[in-house]
């Protein structure tokens, strides 16, 4: 018998915070719904996995994911309807389990989906669940009630149904639902609760990702990097910092496109990382890199980042040289910098100043640029 896990993650998760939905945020090194997508795919519980995506976010992940077993489709505008979607995309014929899972709740584990798939040999639909131990209250007009809380529990996902059961559940139901289960309770369906545990809770506020974090991943302590880089100019009419092509009446020289200050920006991140630097990943010798584009080289570094469990907290820039005028060009490289980076405008600080015409970089002969990252837990 197959089974089908559907990870719905087309929503706007705006109660978190950030600039971007809660589940494409980092936590411990990848994306929240990356976990639930790992573990999934190499479950041996899991014959098929369906991730639904909004219009806005399918094309980047159908890229990432075009080499694997995952099928990316596109969702509704609400939770039910990105249901409808996913079970619309199953094989019916053989009638498998299919396991419903939000992405906000990146604690899945195969325990969870053995007790599941065994749960439905005598149910129609099952998902994990806690005891409510603290005390209830409601607020009313005239003050606060005691609400019994026996019998109460806080239902989560994966839920497990067999595929004709839920779609007909969902076909009767035209109402959007706050969970799977609601659609089949209705019909008086049997529902068995299995444990539920603090891993399955799902990442509603910003705090959640702190507290997730802990579960999922080993604490660690804030990193310091520091990154410097020169580059001398020749013939040109432009130079490229952060990201960003200045006119000026020379060029910086270099192998890539001599963007010093991303060099001395990534060869801050891979400081603190205690990753070697520039130098050791992209080396002048190699002829891929002639004449590249420096956001390759500090993309790769974020990503190292990420993948040793970080993000980036905020990053310092200073360009040391007389010419030309940063401070035009400043907001714009700001931007960049900060897209690159996957972190908020307002964590890139991008300054420039003089040595009063004294050294090469007085005498117009090179830019130099330092670079002070903080490196965070993810």
């Amino acid at each position: 018998m197959s089974t089908v896990a559907i990870i719905v993650a087309a929503g706007q998760g705006l109660r978190a915070g950030g600039e971007i939905p809660k589940q494409f945020q980092r936590l411990c090194g990848k994306r929240v719904v990356e976990w639930s997508i790992d573990t999934f795919l190499r479950s041996p519980s899991i014959d098929e996995t369906i991730l639904v995506l909004s219009s806005d976010t399918i094309g980047p992940f159908r890229e990432q994911y075009a080499n694997t077993p995952l099928k990316v489709i596109l969702g509704g505008a609400t939770r039910t309807e990105s249901i409808k979607a996913g079970l619309a995309a199953i094989d019916a014929t053989t009638d498998p389990i299919v396991l419903l899972h939000d992405a906000a709740r990146p604690g899945i584990d195969e325990a969870c989906m053995t007790q599941l798939i065994r749960a439905l040999s005598d149910a129609d639909a099952a998902a994990p669940a806690l005891i409510v131990s603290d005390a209830l209250k409601r607020q009313t007009n005239t003050g606060l009630s005691s609400v019994d809380r026996s019998n109460l529990f806080r239902v989560q996902t994966p839920q497990a149904f067999r595929l004709s059961t839920i779609k007909s559940a969902h076909a009767a139901n035209a109402s959007d639902l706050v969970d799977d289960l609601a659609a089949v309770e209705s019909a008086g369906a049997k529902v068995t609760l299995i444990p539920g545990n603090e891993r399955y809770n799902k990442i509603t506020y910003q705090k959640d990702f702190q507290t997730m974090s802990s579960l999922l991943g080993t604490v660690k302590s804030p990193r310091i990097g520091k990154g410097y880089d020169v580059h001398a100019l020749g013939a040109g009419s432009y130079v490229t910092l952060c990201g960003v092509d200045i006119p000026h009446d020379s060029a910086l020289i270099g192998h890539s496109d001599a963007d010093v200050a991303w060099h001395a920006l990534t060869d801050a991140i891979l400081g603190a990382l205690a990753l070697g630097d520039i130098g050791d990943h992209f080396p002048p010798s190699d002829d891929k890199w002639k004449g590249a584009d420096s956001a390759v080289f500090l993309k790769a570094a974020v990503e190292m980042a990420h993948a040793h469990g970080f993000t980036i907290g905020n990053c310092d820039l200073t360009i040391i040289c007389e010419a030309p005028k940063v401070k035009p060009h400043r907001e714009a490289m700001r931007k960049r910098t900060a897209d690159i980076t996957e972190i908020s405008l307002d964590c890139v600080s991008v300054k420039a100043t003089t040595t009063e015409k004294l050294g090469f970089t007085g005498r117009g002969e090179g830019i130099a640029a330092e670079a002070i990252v903080l490196l965070l837990p993810a």
